[in-house]
Parts: C-alpha cells; structure tokens; sequence
C-alpha cells in the first residue's frame, strides 16, 4: 500500500499470471482519506499494451475507488519474464461537486500553489495458475489396494484370436454330434424296419413247413446280425 496526503493505493504492484493470447486484468483501489474532493489520471509507459478504466475519475470524501487494468493478449512471452512497464497515478484535490467528465489534464500540471501527488506502480508477471494436484486416497490399513486391469488393454489381439478358435472348435463339435446323432436315428429305424421284416417272413414260413426253420430264414437272421454290427461299429 502506498499512503499519500490525499489517497491510499493499493497495491502498488500490477500483478499480471502471464498467459499467452490472453487477457489478464488486475485491480487497483483508491482510498480518499481527506474530507475533499480528489481528481486522479492514471498513465503508462506502454498505453497501447493496457487499458485502464476508469483512467480518470473523482474520488469522493472518506470514500473508495476500484480501477481495474488490463493488459492485451501477448503473443509472446518477455525475456525471464521481466517487465519494465510503469504507471503513474496522479491525485489532486478537486472543487466539490466535479465529475470525472469535467477533469482536463491541466489539472495535473505542476504550477505554483497546486498539489500534485503522485504513486509509481510497478508491473509484475507471475507464472500462471497450476491445476491442483489429484490427492491419491490412502488405502485401509490391512487392505491391499486394488488394481483393475482392462483385457482389453492385455494381450487384446491375442484374446481376440483365442476367442475366435474357440467358438470355430465349438461350431465344429455341435455339427459333428448332429451329424452323428441323425445317422443313428437313421440306423435304429433301418433295424426296427428289418426286424419287422424278419418277422412278417418268419411267420410265413412257419405256416409253410409247420413250424420249421428254413436255411433262408437262418442266412436272412445272420446277414441282419453283420449288418447291425457293422452299423453299430461306424456310429
């Protein structure tokens, strides 16, 4: 803070958190510590760089004042981040009841019998504001922390691979169960055909000889056996 006779100014440093291609504005507030009126101009060595606003104003008696700055987006960055900009505040007391409207630089000018007091500011480039840190929450005691692993992430066209074989292997499985289960539908309905057969001939034949076997009955029974064997083995 810099206390003068007619106001208090604060702060007397502009700092700016530099950031490229950005705006940045700071406040100043101006403090009336007399019972007067108090004209102020506020000026810069670099005034296409920061605008200023209110640059000119009137504070009242045992009143206050905010005047922000705002320095231009950069392009880029200063050398080590030094700024040799400055401003200077000019105060003088003023005629009761003039507006900021009313004020000409002539009322700043030195001359005998007047009052000119002025503040120098400095300006200061800080480094922009950090993100805060993530705060890791501290496992239990006697709890192990836990680690989830996406597969996804793990041996991922391994895994895909694996998958796609073990769906082939279990396509190929089903069709060769089917396959096999239909062939020995197949061959149960052949034999229970061939018995009925067997026996429609065998019922004939005994009415013909009056109950005996005849050798066709005999080799018909034991093709009937090789060729249920023969099926039976296959499935």
């Amino acid at each position: 803070m810099s206390t003068g006779e007619l106001l208090n100014v604060e702060p007397v440093e502009l700092k700016f958190p530099f950031e490229l291609k950005k705006q940045i504005s700071c406040s100043l507030q101006l403090s009336n510590k007399t019972e007067n009126h108090v004209a102020f101009k506020v000026k810069t060595t670099n005034p296409k760089k920061y605008c200023v606003r209110p640059n000119t104003g009137v504070v009242l008696p045992r009143s206050t004042c905010d005047v922000i700055v705002t320095m231009q987006a950069q392009k880029e960055a200063p050398p080590d981040m030094q700024c040799r900009d400055k401003f200077l505040l000019q105060s003088v007391v003023a005629t009761p009841g003039i507006a900021a409207k009313d004020i000409t630089p002539d009322m700043f000018s030195k001359a005998p019998g007047r009052v000119v007091e002025e503040c120098k500011l400095r300006v200061l480039y800080l480094p922009p504001p950090q993100p805060p840190s993530p705060v890791l929450e501290e496992p239990d005691e006697g709890v192990s922390p836990k680690v989830s692993f996406n597969s996804r992430n793990l041996n991922g066209p391994e895994v895909t691979r694996q998958n796609v074989d073990s769906d082939d292997k279990s396509s190929e499985a089903r069709a060769l169960i089917s396959k096999l289960t239909d062939e020995k539908n197949a061959a149960i309905q052949q034999s229970n055909k061939i018995r009925q057969e067997i026996e429609l001939l065998s019922r004939g034949v005994n009415k013909s000889q009056g109950g005996g076997v005849s050798i066709a009955v005999v080799i018909a029974i034991a093709l009937i056996g090789l060729l249920l064997g023969y099926l039976l083995k296959n499935n």
